[in-house]
């Protein structure tokens, strides 16, 4: 079960773990289109080991795909592969498997600091921005794993406008599908952000992009999506 006073786990290589954390006092953290871009910049950027010094954008925006533009790419020595995220209004979720000692601590030090900094500057604040150090769940059962990647990429539905239970399944993925700022629409073979994630495995798991399509439906057509009280993070 997930507690609001967890300890952090002993992070350790090839393990996977469930990442959280929210705004101060409930606050939204991405106030506009710029501001999610940014965190996808810093979600790629800084998921390497050796310094940053080009602070600018790999990204490129505009219509998918949205993809690292190609005169920037560099080999990087990655601190953590991140299988799947979603970004909210005033919280975010990533799933995320470390690659080497302390790479999740030091890859979101990074990404929280990094961002921090944009967001302060940018919106003239000052003072903490994220609720405290990340929250961290080692995943270890295998309905929870299974169980995950749905509820993250599920997320977005709350922001569905006129959401209602009896909304059709189909107006639901295709909410999901044009959400930019999640990793779903990459996992059903709509490039978004396909330079940020490791899919592989995840999609190895579910037999490939077409069969997670399917399995999302089947989640969504079983479950009336009250998230499950051990999981949702208010």
């Amino acid at each position: 079960m997930y507690n609001r006073n967890m300890q952090k786990p002993q992070f350790v290589e090839n393990q996977i773990y469930h990442i959280f954390n929210r705004g101060v006092e409930k606050r939204n953290i991405f106030m506009d289109e710029k501001d999610y871009f940014r965190f996808m910049h810093d979600l790629y950027e800084f998921n390497d080991e050796d310094r940053v010094y080009n602070s600018s954008y790999f990204l490129k925006r505009g219509p998918r795909p949205i993809e690292v533009q190609p005169q920037y790419i560099k080999k990087r020595k990655l601190l953590v592969d991140i299988l799947a995220f979603v970004l909210m209004p005033n919280h975010f979720h990533l799933i995320l498997r470390q690659r080497v000692e302390n790479g999740i601590v030091k890859f979101l030090q990074k990404v929280g600091t990094g961002y921090s900094m944009y967001f302060n500057q940018k919106h003239e604040r000052v003072g903490s921005l994220f609720q405290g150090r990340f929250k961290a769940v080692l995943i270890l059962k295998r309905a929870h794993f299974i169980h995950l990647p749905f509820y993250i990429h599920f997320n977005p539905l709350k922001l569905m406008p006129n959401y209602q239970s009896s909304t059709s399944i189909e107006d639901k993925i295709d909410f999901l599908e044009k959400y930019r700022w999640s990793s779903f629409p990459d996992y059903i073979g709509l490039k978004n952000f396909p330079s940020v994630t490791t899919r592989d495995d995840l999609l190895e798991f579910f037999d490939g992009a077409r069969e997670y399509r399917k399995e999302a439906v089947r989640w969504l057509k079983e479950r009336d999506l009250r998230l499950d009280k051990n999981l949702t993070f208010e």
